[in-house]
This record gives structure tokens, C-alpha cells and sequence, in this order.
């Protein structure tokens, strides 16, 4: 059975070429045409990535992608007709993996999905490395979850990709080009404030005090790392 990709817009053309060219490709879809609909489906069943629109009726794309991560780090792709970078980062901010611009090819489409379900998916280190422990925090690499304090804390794929880098490269700072490299691939046309945003989250999320972090320290005119010291 292939992936299952909840398909959200209000163009019926676009999202009927969606459907075809992503079923040729063995996915299967579910469509949705406003932020309620697609809501309502997305909490009905279970689906492995959500295909986006920012401007929708009744509800627009980014409270959908806000509610979607009150329950779930599923991948979410956002799409927006507008080319203006904060509107972009906005999408991020929200929760987003990735964003495109429209119009897009929808040969980019196919890579952009490929892409974001392999790294969610992707294969995992030995059993007897899959949890990391680090103080009062634990990192599950086989399940894709992390603990601190004993208290659930719930990540996007991305920002699990970007703690599982740090985590596993204690004490090694990453620049911000590294990090892009490294967990938005080689077809990744964002700049480098897309990964700021994303620290930024991942800190609110598993640092008490962002002003003061335990975890995720800033390298001076570097970029970012994990503490090693215990």
C-alpha cells in the first residue's frame, strides 16, 4: 500500500492534476478544498504527509498546519502563491517542513515529496543506539520521539532531523550551510534563515529558559551545537 498524502487547495484543476500525477506515481490521496474539510479528514484518518495551500476558504492554511501540530509531527508542505520571504518563514514558524512557490513544476513536487518521506522514514542506527539520554532528556532514533522530564515533547520532522543531528554529534558546532546541506538535502532552495527559525522552535520546545539553553548553544560566527558536558 503507498503513502497516503492528504491533498488541501481550492483549485479543483490543480488538485485533480495533483491527484493523478501523484496516484501514477502509487500514492494514495484524499482531497480536501477548505481548512475545515481538510481538518476534519486529517483527524478521521491517519495520513503520512499533507500537501498544504496557504489561502483557503473558512480556514485558512496556516491555522490548518497550527491545529495538525497540536496532534501530530506528520510532514506538511506548504503552498503559497506569494513570493515574499516572510510569508515563506511565516509557514515555518507555524510548523511547516518545507514550503513552494506557485507556480510550481510539478516534476518538483514529485522530488519535494520523495525527499520529505525518505527523511522521515529513513533508515535508523543499530538497536543498541537508537536512545540517547542526555540529563533529564531521552531521544528515541527508532521512534522519532523525544522526552524531557519524563513530559512528551512533540517535534515536526524536521526539527527531530535537526535535534537528532546535534544529539549525535555532541560538542560539534554545525554552520547554518551544513545544516541546510545536511538535513534539507542537496534540492533545498531555502537560505539560512530558515534554519534560525527552526532553532528557534526546537529551543521553545526543549530548553526551560531560551535566553539561557542547556541543550542548543550558539557557536560565535559558526552556527549551532549540542553541549557535550553533562
Amino acid at each position: 500500500m503507498g503513502k497516503h498524502i492528504l491533498l488541501v487547495d481550492d483549485e479543483p484543476l490543480m488538485l485533480k492534476g495533483l491527484k493523478y500525477t501523484l496516484e501514477q506515481e502509487g500514492y494514495e490521496t484524499e482531497l480536501a478544498m477548505d481548512g475545515e474539510e481538510a481538518l476534519d479528514k486529517f483527524l478521521a484518518h491517519p495520513f503520512d504527509l499533507v500537501l498544504l495551500d496557504v489561502m483557503l476558504p473558512k480556514l485558512d492554511g496556516l491555522s490548518v498546519c497550527q491545529r495538525i501540530r497540536e496532534h501530530s509531527n506528520v510532514p506538511i508542505i506548504m503552498l503559497t502563491a506569494k513570493g515574499e520571504d516572510m510569508d515563506k518563514i511565516l509557514g515555518l514558524e507555524y510548523g511547516a517542513d518545507d514550503y513552494m512557490t506557485k507556480p510550481f513544476n510539478i516534476l518538483e513536487v514529485r522530488a519535494r515529496i520523495r525527499t520529505v518521506l525518505r527523511r522521515a522514514t529513513a533508515s535508523q542506527p543499530l538497536e543498541d543506539k537508537k536512545i540517547i539520554r542526555v540529563r533529564d532528556m531521552e531521544v528515541n532514533l527508532l521512534k522519532r520521539t523525544v522526552t524531557l522530564g519524563g513530559k512528551d515533547v512533540k517535534l515536526t520532522a524536521k526539527e527531530f532531523d535537526l535535534l537528532q543531528l546535534f544529539i549525535t554529534n555532541r560538542g560539534r558546532p554545525f554552520s547554518r550551510q551544513e545544516m541546510l546541506e545536511t538535513v534539507w538535502k542537496y534540492d533545498y532552495t531555502g537560505d539560512a534563515r530558515t534554519v534560525d527559525v527552526h532553532i528557534r522552535r526546537l529551543r521553545e520546545k526543549v530548553e526551560r529558559n531560551t535566553n539561557q539553553p542547556e541543550f542548543i548553544l550558539t557557536k560565535w560566527k559558526v552556527g549551532y551545537y549540542f553541549t557535550d558536558k553533562d
